[in-house]
C-alpha cells in the first residue's frame, strides 16, 4: 500500500471516530429539508418517540404512525411524523420514550414533516428504509 493510500485511510478512520455517538448528524438533513420546504429527500433521523398514533388502513396498506422528537442540536427540537407500512414490516412495538432510528423519505409539511418508506420496497423502485428500536430493525 502506498504512503498516500495509508494517509487517506488514516484520515477516513479519524473522521469516523469524530462522528456523534448518538448518531444525530442525520437530523440536520431533516431540519434543513423542513426549513427549505423540500420533499422527497432520503434521510436518517434519530430521536425519541413522543407519541404513538396507532394503526390505520390506507390505499398502500396498514400504517403505524408515531411522532419522533429529533435528538441533538442538529434537529433544532423538530418533531416529525413517521408512517411505517406494517403490512411489510410487521407491527413495531413502540412506546413513548423509546429511542428510535428511522431511515426513509422525508416529505415536508408545516408541522415538522413526514418520514415514510421506512421499509424495503418489494417492487424495487425506491431506496429501502427501516425503523430501528434498540437492537431490532424493522424493514
Amino acid at each position: 500500500m502506498s504512503r498516500a493510500s495509508s494517509l487517506a485511510l488514516a484520515a477516513l478512520a479519524a473522521l469516523g471516530a469524530c462522528a456523534p455517538a448518538g448518531g444525530d448528524s442525520g437530523n440536520g438533513a431533516v431540519y434543513q429539508a423542513w426549513a427549505a420546504h423540500r420533499s422527497r429527500v432520503e434521510v436518517t433521523a434519530t430521536g425519541s418517540v413522543a407519541r404513538v398514533l396507532g394503526t390505520r388502513s390506507g390505499p398502500s396498506g396498514r400504517h403505524e404512525g408515531f411522532l419522533v422528537h429529533l435528538r441533538g442540536a442538529a434537529g433544532h427540537g423538530l418533531t416529525v411524523r413517521v408512517e411505517a407500512n406494517v403490512d411489510i414490516t410487521g407491527l413495531i412495538p413502540l412506546s413513548a420514550g423509546n429511542d428510535v432510528e428511522v431511515r426513509g423519505e422525508y416529505i415536508y409539511d408545516e408541522l415538522g414533516g413526514l418520514i415514510h418508506f421506512t421499509h424495503h420496497d418489494p417492487r424495487g423502485t425506491h431506496s429501502g428504509g427501516y425503523v430501528r428500536v434498540g437492537s431490532l430493525v424493522y424493514s
